[in-house]
């Protein structure tokens, strides 16, 4: 099995490592054409996209109070300059982000949770 981040940096089916898992930008394939996993019964959801999104956030945040401490810009300075940046930041960083939590739900065999009936 090929290293979980090699799913999202390099887009590798995680059970045989082919550059299969990502059809687009940062849409899923249906299933890998070399070993036939389907990667339609894994949930990524939202999870990449929060993560990355306060993460981000907090790590702009503080760069916007450095900036805004050190070198006084005008409002509008910020107003041009955060947005852009923090969505470039989390688009940028989204495939890989799905394609760890894809490769680590594999590894550790993750499914949703199901109530035993007694």
């Amino acid at each position: 099995m090929p290293p979980p981040i090699a799913s999202g940096l390099y887009g590798c089916c995680p059970r045989c490592g082919a550059r299969t898992l990502f059809r687009s930008f940062t849409a899923f394939s249906e299933r890998c054409s070399a070993c036939g996993l389907d990667f339609t019964k894994f949930n990524v959801g939202d999870g990449p996209v929060v993560f990355l999104t306060l993460g981000i956030g907090a790590l702009v945040t503080i760069l916007a109070l450095w900036v805004e401490f050190s070198f006084s810009p005008p409002v509008w300075v910020h107003l041009l300059l955060w947005p852009p940046v923090t969505l470039a930041m989390v688009v940028g960083s989204l495939r890989v982000a799905k394609g760890l939590l894809l490769a680590l739900e594999f590894r550790n065999r993750a499914h949703e949770g199901r109530i035993a009936e007694d």
